[in-house]
């Protein structure tokens, strides 16, 4: 995969992860855990269905059960994704949600700093720093009204953004190690995600309309960008991936907008154009570069 294909599959893939709000808005009696169940276990399935097709069954199973610590923790980092964010999507607005996932970034740039002695160039320090002014000029005024509801599930969005910049940063770290091959740590996360929410989610109330709903958000806004979102992370830097994955923030508040009615303050607009104007500039810059090294 080139650089521009794994931009152009990134930009895919947030497209794809953007639908989860406004379909959960259309549920009819699923709440809280029970929601994260269902996607997560279809997920798992349709996960389990698409590797094991292109990679075999036995192959499959084989690198699960002897796969590295990194896979595992790769697993896990995917299981708190999965988890926290539909959690939080039942306890506040769908942007509120993305805002606090934007955040992943500036973690995530940060983590890479250290954690691999990466050198950030210029032009993505001042991304991250625009995207972070956005952020901020959204994320003020959406939880100036302070109610505990909405703070209660900021905090628990907050959890995405810290997994995903760990998880970004463990996929740059293995992309060139013998045993690279983190697709399956994808299911591994699912799998935790249905097993560990099953119990809290008891009595089951989901409707048949609901089953289809969360059926859809298993396999399309989740296993198959998750896995693309796995290979064009063998491309792109982490801080960069986690860049690209803020388009998710943009689409998804306008799919609210249009689908469920949650209208966007003025606030949302003028961060929301901030962070796709960094993301622009730093992917053009980019690519422009790449054109022109021999």
């Amino acid at each position: 995969m080139t650089h521009l294909r794994a931009v152009l599959t990134m930009i895919a893939v947030t497209l794809m992860w953007s639908i989860a709000g406004v379909v959960t808005r259309h549920l009819d009696a699923a709440r809280g855990f029970e929601v994260t169940f269902w996607r997560s276990g279809f997920n798992a399935v349709a996960l389990t269905l698409l590797l094991a097709y292109t990679r075999g069954a036995a192959p499959l199973w084989r690198s699960i059960a002897g796969g590295s610590r990194a896979l595992w923790v790769s697993g896990l980092c995917w299981c708190v994704m999965f988890t926290a964010f539909m959690v939080a999507l039942t306890l506040t607005t769908v942007a509120n949600v993305l805002i606090t996932m934007a955040l992943a970034p500036l973690f995530t740039a940060l983590i890479a700093r250290f954690a691999l002695h990466q050198r950030l160039a210029l032009r993505t320090w001042a991304a991250i720093v625009v995207a972070g002014i956005g952020i901020v000029w959204m994320y003020g005024q959406q939880l100036g009204a302070g109610e505990a509801r909405v703070l209660l599930g900021t905090a628990v969005a907050l959890a995405v953004p810290v997994a995903a910049a760990l998880n970004w940063t463990l996929l740059q770290r293995r992309r060139d190690s013998a045993d690279a091959d983190m697709l399956p740590a994808v299911l591994i996360g699912a799998v935790l995600s249905a097993a560990l929410t099953l119990p809290l989610s008891l009595p089951l109330s989901a409707s048949t309309h609901d089953i289809v709903l969360l059926a859809m958000l298993g396999v399309v806004q989740l296993a198959i960008p998750c896995l693309l979102a796995v290979m064009a992370a063998r491309v792109l830097s982490a801080p960069e991936a986690a860049l690209l994955a803020l388009l998710e923030v943009i689409f998804g508040v306008i799919w609210a907008w249009l689908g469920a009615g949650e209208a966007p303050t003025g606030a949302v607009l003028g961060g929301g154009a901030l962070v796709l104007a960094a993301l622009a500039a730093n992917e053009a810059m980019g690519l422009r570069r790449a054109s022109v090294s021999p």
